[in-house]
């Protein structure tokens, strides 16, 4: 009987390409025939997979990874190719379409773009489809990349509000220290998402392949769990892995998500990787976004930074520099500068109108602590 019924798997580079030796062919086969199988059984699956860079690298017979953008965004051309061919043939032999989606950063930023890809994938789970997401590397650039595909595994996971998310990788799974120094280091096999001292046990990726190390994945796991999706860190070399987990079974380490669902808006609102502007305030105002569930208004606003348009997302910023919230603010940068640290109802005499008497509405702020 299977624990979940909406899931996201994420599979590393390293692990998709076997250390960098090219597609290992016989993993994909049998990662391939676990997503079917849950397919059959009514889970929806969605697969998040890395390897385009590194199959682009041995196909081109490159000695390492490129490190400038077009060098990189050629590989990624090159290996895209053979990754979609690997995956859509196995999924075939089962009788299960697959479906290719790219994505950059600036996909989920917009609002619109953002309910355009969520309603792709949902329209693809209602096919029978397997959708096979990566992150657009070949157009994207250094400005927009997610930096890592546990980042995009957890905002597919938003998007599509998911029940789990599955990180396979080659270690088996997050320990309280490095197992490669440490032989006495521990497993965490259940723990809170929210836990700081998570981060603590993660380290940085050491790999060439990907760039994302345990903290990316432990980062994933917090984004994912403010949708209320549960995040498990696996290995991928683990048999039959991918049921096994969705099945409920303890393997690897369990992250929980230990609030439900926020809002759909609230989602998009969490999952954004960088913000338009910022807005500093005072402690007043971080009192009452943090312990009053209010607005923001002007009188709490001490500064403004970048430029922005009525709309986009912007930080709010406690005085020590800590992103307390974000939300969509209700007027563009000039006029917040104008009207900062007024009482709401000069708006109209100071902009000769006032849309509304908040700068961030309550329903459309997030707690970034929350």
């Amino acid at each position: 009987m299977n624990r979940y019924k909406k899931v996201v798997v994420k599979i590393g580079s390293a692990l998709i390409t076997a250390g960098g030796k090219g597609l290992d062919r016989a993993a994909i086969t049998a990662w391939a025939e676990q997503m079917a199988q849950l397919r059959a059984e009514g889970v929806d699956v969605v697969l998040v997979s890395s390897g385009s860079i590194a199959e682009g690298i041995t196909r081109l017979g490159l000695k390492t990874r490129p490190r400038a953008i077009p060098e990189l965004q050629a590989t990624a051309a090159v290996g895209q190719m053979g990754l979609v061919q690997a995956y859509e043939a196995c999924f075939q032999a089962h009788g299960i379409h697959s479906a290719q989606i790219l994505l950059t950063h600036a996909d989920l930023s917009n609002r619109r773009r953002y309910l355009n890809a969520r309603s792709t994938l949902r329209t693809l789970l209602e096919f029978g489809t397997v959708p096979v997401v990566n992150e657009n590397d070949s157009v994207s650039n250094e400005e927009i990349r997610f930096g890592d595909n546990d980042t995009l595994g957890a905002l597919v996971a938003n998007l599509i509000e998911a029940d789990l998310l599955i990180i396979l990788t080659d270690q088996q799974g997050l320990f309280d220290s490095n197992p490669a120094d440490n032989p006495d280091a521990k497993l965490i096999a259940r723990a809170d998402a929210r836990d700081p001292k998570l981060m603590g046990y993660a380290g940085p990726s050491s790999g060439e392949l990907g760039r994302g190390g345990m903290q990316t994945k432990v980062s994933a796991a917090q984004l994912a769990a403010r949708s209320g999706t549960h995040t498990v860190i696996a290995s991928g070399t683990q048999q039959n892995v991918i049921v096994r987990v969705v099945q409920g079974e303890a393997l690897g380490s369990f992250l929980e998500a230990s609030e439900g669902h926020l809002a759909a808006r609230k989602q998009w609102l969490a999952g954004h990787m960088r913000c338009a502007g910022e807005l500093t305030l005072d402690d007043g105002a971080v009192d009452v976004l943090l312990n009053r569930n209010a607005s923001l208004l002007p009188i709490g606003v001490k500064s403004v930074s970048g430029v922005f348009n009525r709309g986009e997302v912007v930080a709010c910023l406690a005085p020590d520099g800590t992103e307390v919230a974000r939300g969509l603010v209700n007027y563009p940068s000039d006029e917040c500068k104008q009207i900062i640290g007024k009482d709401s109802r000069q708006i109209p005499e100071i902009l000769g109108y006032q849309d509304d008497p908040e700068l961030i509405n309550r329903e459309n702020l997030i707690l970034m602590g929350a």
